[in-house]
């Protein structure tokens, strides 16, 4: 009778470098979507001598935009849609005729543009929402406003120097935002009517 034959094993010392030498490259070859959120720049915690003091802005300096929770969007005491935010907002800024129930022009020196100009740097755009409003119509009325600022600035840009806002150099885009400085307020959340 013959002796019985050992079936020899198969090595595995490898297996571990592979999957090591695997994983390293889809790490490196694969894309992670990255999350995008709202481009803003939080203020400053107020000082001491800040927190007895309430900042006070004119009202007419205040443009407020309210989203209920049925998707509604107000601008003041007016119902409106999306479309009409951009170009709400973009009046509220400009404030081109001077009237008095928009922000108030100031004479301003911009050194990048070398003259003197007249501004609304006072404006405040105030977005309130509720809180059962769909992030999609909030998201949209932020991206309305954002559009209103860029197209400010793409105007003047052409205007002062012959080239749209995103191809001029930091300190002529840096004139541009004293013309049009961003500035959108997030009030807090409100739950308006009945139970949620």
């Amino acid at each position: 009778m013959g002796k019985k034959r050992k079936m020899p094993g198969l090595n595995t010392s490898s297996t571990a470098d592979i999957s090591f030498m695997l994983l390293i490259f889809f790490l490196v070859t694969t894309s992670m979507d990255t999350d995008q959120g709202l481009g803003r720049t939080l203020p400053k915690p107020p000082e001491d001598d800040q927190l007895n003091n309430e900042i006070k802005v004119k009202e007419r300096n205040i443009l407020n935009i309210r989203i209920n929770k049925d998707n509604y969007v107000m601008i003041g005491d007016d119902y409106a849609t999306l479309a009409d935010v951009k170009e709400r907002a973009k009046e509220f800024i400009k404030n081109e005729d001077n009237r008095p129930n928009l922000p108030e022009l100031k004479a301003k020196k911009i050194k990048g543009l070398g003259k003197t100009m007249m501004v609304t740097e006072n404006h405040v755009i105030s977005v309130q929402t509720d809180r059962g409003t769909d992030y999609g119509v909030y998201f949209a009325v932020q991206d309305a406003l954002v559009a209103a600022y860029n197209e400010l600035r793409d105007e003047l840009a052409k205007a002062e120097f012959g080239y749209k806002y995103e191809f001029l150099t930091e300190d002529q885009q840096k004139a541009i935002r004293e013309v049009y400085p961003q500035k959108i307020s997030e009030a807090e959340p409100k739950k308006y009517g009945g139970q949620q």
